[in-house]
């Protein structure tokens, strides 16, 4: 076969408009329940605890932030029902994703007899997935209602793990992976997933409790200074897990450097590394300038400096990781097959060598963030000069 011919049965799909839509809205949904609740219980919760908040600003929080996850609530749920329909309309070539948004059709794919040797029908799987869904969403959703506000942190604790698990149930195999890489792979892709809409969920959250700034008193820097070094380290934790299984995952679907650039796929997964290369550059910046001079504000007691530091040149950093993530989801859809098939390459083999490689790059990795916090801790020590 020639080299033609080969490109010709390997060659890149455009998927159609309506898998666009419903997958790059399955993963905003996904951002808003998971990033939104982890950021939530990890970061925002413990400090509106702290005795030295001040109510008001606690309590102007906690209303922004009841309605965000109660958002957060309705956008999964759609998002969720279109991706069902989706999936519905792939395992049926010819069905209209019109006609596969129609719930009888969707029971009976839902209920469809497992495949031959598999343990369970992938319908079962789906299924799960659905009421576990939905029982996030209710969670969520029910923030709406001012009763319910007043146990926002045990609803948003109750969502969290639920909203975490709708991604993981969806990825349990059916059948017993012949190919150990495979099982390795099927758990990195869940790492990437879920490291990388608690990373660009996270900030889209702080981005809009931010907008409150209106709302907060004049010693919320404080309050906020707090917020983003919690979430810095949130963050720092994300990227490891996004560049750690993204090397993985880049491995199995791109034979070579050149790959990235003569094939379709190759070109689009490059430009999804540049815009995660950008949002990793902000947050370098926040790390290595702002936060330090946040906390030498803060011990300087400088209370004008620390609000506008905290509350308006941070946000406008975060703003910008932001759009840098919604293209990240923008180009996700596209991402279909690999570089390696359409370059009409081998398939990956993953051998002894190629996991000591992979993990001494992680431990390379997992010191470069160590190195970089500790330098942050560093600069944010260094004594407030003083003024003359």
């Amino acid at each position: 076969m020639s080299c033609v011919q080969l490109a010709a049965v390997t060659a890149y799909t455009t998927p159609p408009p309506w898998r666009i839509l419903t997958k790059s809205g399955y993963f905003v949904g996904l951002c808003g329940a998971i990033g939104a609740t982890v950021t939530y219980a990890a970061v925002v919760r413990p400090v509106l605890r702290a005795p030295t908040s001040e109510r008001g600003d606690v309590a102007a929080l906690r209303r922004r932030s009841a309605a965000y996850l109660a958002w957060a609530g309705v956008v999964l749920l759609v998002a969720g029902y279109l991706e069902l329909a989706a999936r519905v309309a792939g395992a049926r070539r010819h069905l209209p994703f019109g006609q596969a948004l129609a719930p009888g059709r969707i029971w009976d794919f839902l209920r469809a007899p497992a495949a031959r040797g598999a343990w369970v029908s992938q319908g079962t799987v789906y299924l799960v997935q659905s009421i576990v869904l939905v029982l996030a969403c209710a969670a969520l959703v029910s923030l709406f209602g001012p009763g319910a506000r007043r146990h926002l942190d045990a609803l948003a604790l109750t969502a969290l793990p639920l909203s975490v698990a709708v991604t993981l149930i969806a990825e349990i195999p059916t059948t017993v992976p012949a190919d150990p890489s495979h099982a390795l792979e099927l758990v990195l892709d869940q790492v990437h997933i879920v490291g990388g809409t608690v990373w660009l969920g996270g900030l889209a959250l702080l981005a809009a409790l931010a907008a409150a700034r209106r709302h907060l008193g004049g010693n919320a820097g404080l309050l906020w200074a707090d917020i983003w070094r919690r979430f810095s380290f949130v963050a720092l934790v994300c990227v490891g897990a996004v560049l750690i299984s993204g090397l993985w995952l880049a491995w199995k679907h791109v034979g070579s450097i050149g790959q990235l650039w003569t094939t379709t796929y190759g070109f689009l997964l490059l430009i999804k590394i540049t815009m995660v290369l950008g949002m990793v550059a902000a947050g370098g910046a926040n790390q290595f300038w702002l936060m330090p001079r946040i906390a030498r504000a803060r011990q300087a007691d400088a209370t004008a400096s620390l609000l506008h530091l905290t509350l308006r040149h941070f946000p406008k950093v975060v703003w910008g990781e932001v759009a840098l993530g919604a293209g990240v989801l923008g180009v996700v859809p596209f991402l279909s097959g690999s570089a390696r098939s359409q370059a009409g390459g081998p398939a990956p083999v993953a051998t002894g060598s190629v996991f000591a490689v992979g993990a001494a790059l992680a431990l390379t990795l997992a010191a470069s963030l160590y190195v970089t916090a500790r330098t942050s801790e560093a600069l944010a020590r260094r004594q407030v000069p003083a003024t003359s």
